[in-house]
This record gives C-alpha cells, structure tokens and sequence, in this order.
C-alpha cells in the first residue's frame, strides 16, 4: 500500500472551501463546543446532517456520549468565536451569549444557522468518528458566512 504525504494531503484538503461550524453539546448538563468545517447534509426525509470529530479531541467521549448536539454557522462577524472555540480554553461559554435549544444544546447568538439534532448514528471513520444526527429544528439569518479555504479564515 502506497504511503501518502498527510501534510500535502491536509494542505490539498483545504483547498475545498468549507463554512465554519461551532458544535455544541453538554456534559453533565455543562455547555461544551469545538470548532467544526466537516459538517454537510445527508438526507432531507429524515432531515440528517453529519460532522466528524478526531477520536483524539479532549471532548470526544463527551460527544460521543451525548443524546445529540447544535450545529452552529458561523457568520462573518463570529471569527473570534471560531478561534475561542478551537482553543484549549477551559471556560469556553465565559462571556458568550447562547441559549438552549428544544434539545438543551447551547445556540450561539447570531450564527449565520443553527441545527438542533438528536442521535441518529454514529460511524467510525478511519481517526476520526462521524456523527450524525436527525434535525429537529433549525432556523437562519441573512448574514455572510464565514469560511475556512487554504488554511485561512475569512
């Protein structure tokens, strides 16, 4: 088997423009979130969308054991919460206005979109897990969106 170089690979990779997610959850009833690019739509009956987390993220067993999690697109206007929430960060929510969903998920104010969701399935791919979860309900604004091409944010 032919080994490839991950470093070119990861650099050809970023070449797909992609939207900026923040995932949330709770653990122990506890709001946590990570950034997320790997987010995409499944199905629309059932409304399915999916995202993959590293089987080595500090949250993974969080995630993992959690009923479900929010999808949140960020805005243009959110870059600050792109970096905050990819960071080691202990208190990632200090000073971050959000609410909870129908679900109990934390919502960021003014995401571009937000997607409440349920389990549905989860999948392991290669090192990392793929999530997917059943859409129970969503909503939008008409904002730009943030985007993540070439390894920049923008």
């Amino acid at each position: 088997m032919k080994t490839l170089d991950s470093k070119f690979l990861r650099q050809t990779l970023g070449k797909y423009s992609t939207g900026v997610t923040v995932v949330t959850s709770t653990d122990d009833g506890n709001p946590i979130g990570m950034t997320v690019n790997s987010f995409t739509s499944v199905s629309l009956d059932p409304a399915l969308v999916l995202w993959c987390i590293d089987k080595k993220q500090p949250s993974y067993n969080s995630f993992m054991n959690a009923k479900g999690y929010a999808v949140n697109i960020l805005s243009k206007d959110q870059n600050d919460l792109c970096f905050k929430f990819s960071s080691q960060e202990d208190d990632k929510f200090k000073n971050i206005i959000w609410k909870r969903s129908e679900n109990g998920f934390p919502l960021l104010e003014n995401s571009l979109a937000w997607f409440d969701c349920l389990k549905w399935n989860y999948y392991s791919g290669g090192d990392h897990q793929i999530l997917v979860g059943e859409v129970t309900s969503f909503n939008s604004l008409e904002l730009e969106p943030l985007t993540f091409w070439n390894g920049q944010i923008s």
